[in-house]
């Protein structure tokens, strides 16, 4: 990147830290306030690195969706986004269901005190297993990918003897994705492709044990266009529509699907839910005046738009050192606690997130840094021509929009360092979500050769030989 391209790059970064601190967050003698918290006083506590979710930013975002959509739309967090307990005990605390997409999903769900008929169950290659506990549970519903998925889901509900509400997840054949990433309309493992969707259907319909009560548009994820979400949920009543009248019976459900976005990169903006809102409504109208449709229940998904700008990822400078013209701060995170910062979780050019000293923002961006973590590897990079002060080791690094696909989606068993902490936060007070790691975490569940007997044992909970 040339010198124009980073100052370019670092003013629409600053632009974001400078939205989350206005819009969200805000700063005391040049450190980072969460929810009136200083960032010193959490690393103080919990040591760092450290993973800091504020809940207020939470319900500012659930109050956002449920105003641009209104009552008539059931909002179903997508828990992939952040699978903490507590964050799931929050949304539920609110009214709404959860949407999964493994059987570690589901358990997670349940323990968090979801009912099972709260939950859906989305995504691709379902096993059988998780299919049978699905089933034996009763949750509200399976989201079915192919005739293959519905004929095993089918054999499973025949041997526990019941009627198993499903609904079809469509591949779309087209998609108006534009800068978002693309997912109808392109060969696909997820998703029935709709111009199979007549075929799929009667042989579908052909399953005794199958209810076919809703359908679910498989389309995006990361949309910043409140139009191409309208353009996505008219495919999606029409969809519908064509489904309704092959079913016997009413179409109790319409799943929208989750891919509200957020903005990380430079030229990013916001998604303008005001301009989405009386779009969406005319759409309401619509359904509602469809007599096909009207009594169908209306569902959204989010995860990332919920939860991802109330999260901030901290870290330390262990120390700041120079070669061949580049400065390097050299942190105690990196990529294996967040490999999307790291620009290694699906982007193709690697850009930066919103980053900042959070223990110096009252301090002038003077410097050109690259900012990494302790990993042996080129990757481990979070950080690329970054405008910072100039930091020393000690210093506190903080990275913006990381509520979502954080720590759940990083290689935290990568070179075996420790597994950061999780905070919450919420006027004024915070506590502990989830503890910090230990070395010995990495022994557990292995088989090993006892020293002695050269038998193979397993290592105990503390690692100690037993």
């Amino acid at each position: 990147m040339n010198q124009t391209a980073t100052l370019n790059a670092a003013t629409a970064l600053s632009t974001h830290v400078d939205r989350l601190l206005h819009e969200h967050f805000g700063s005391r003698d040049g450190q980072l306030l969460l929810a009136g918290v200083t960032v010193g006083d959490l690393i103080e506590t919990y040591g760092s690195p450290l993973y800091v979710y504020d809940r207020s930013v939470m319900k500012r975002q659930l109050t956002k969706v449920r105003r641009a959509y209104s009552d008539r739309v059931d909002v179903y967090y997508s828990m992939k986004a952040n699978p903490s307990q507590q964050v799931l005990q929050y949304f539920l605390s609110e009214g709404c269901g959860i949407e999964i997409a493994s059987v570690g999903e589901l358990e997670q769900a349940i323990a968090a005190g979801c009912q099972p008929e709260r939950i859906l169950f989305a995504g691709p290659g379902k096993q059988d297993e998780e299919l049978q506990r699905a089933v034996a549970l009763g949750i509200g519903e399976i989201h079915v990918e192919s005739a293959a998925e519905a004929g095993r889901l089918n054999a499973i509900a025949q041997q526990s003897d019941k009627l198993v509400r499903i609904s079809l997840r469509i591949n779309p054949a087209e998609s108006a994705q534009g800068g978002a990433m693309r997912m109808g309309g392109k060969p696909s493992p997820f998703g029935i492709d709709e111009e199979s969707l007549d075929d799929v259907l009667s042989e579908i319909l052909t399953f005794a044990n199958l209810d076919i009560r809703g359908v679910h548009l498989f389309t995006g994820t990361q949309i910043l266009d409140h139009n191409i979400l309208i353009t996505q949920y008219r495919k999606a009543i029409e969809i519908a529509e064509r489904v309704s009248q092959r079913i016997t019976g009413t179409l109790e459900s319409i799943d929208f699907g989750g891919g509200l976005g957020i903005p990380y990169f430079e030229r990013e903006s916001p998604l303008d839910l005001q301009q989405f809102t009386p779009l969406f409504r005319d759409l309401v109208v619509e359904i509602e005046t469809n007599p096909l449709l009207a009594k169908a229940r209306l569902i959204v998904e989010p995860g990332r738009f919920l939860v991802g700008e109330s999260g901030v990822y901290i870290s330390r400078v262990i120390e700041v050192k120079e070669s061949r013209g580049k400065t390097f701060a050299v942190t105690d995170g990196g990529m294996h606690h967040h490999l999307a910062a790291s620009g290694n979780l699906g982007q193709t050019i690697k850009r930066n997130y919103p980053i900042a000293a959070v223990n110096r923002l009252d301090c002038d961006a003077e410097n050109t840094t690259e900012v990494v973590g302790p990993l042996c590897t080129p990757l481990d990079v979070v950080g690329r021509g970054v405008r910072l002060p100039g930091l020393v080791a000690g210093d506190l690094i903080g990275i913006f929009q990381s509520g979502a696909y954080g720590r759940s989606s990083s290689p935290t068993g990568f070179l075996s360092h420790a597994t950061p902490a999780e905070v919450v936060v919420d006027e004024g007070r915070h506590w502990l979500i989830r503890s910090r790691g230990l070395s010995e975490d990495y022994l557990q569940r292995q088989s090993c050769f006892h020293r002695q007997s050269n038998l193979p044992d397993l290592v105990n909970r503390t690692g100690s030989w037993e």
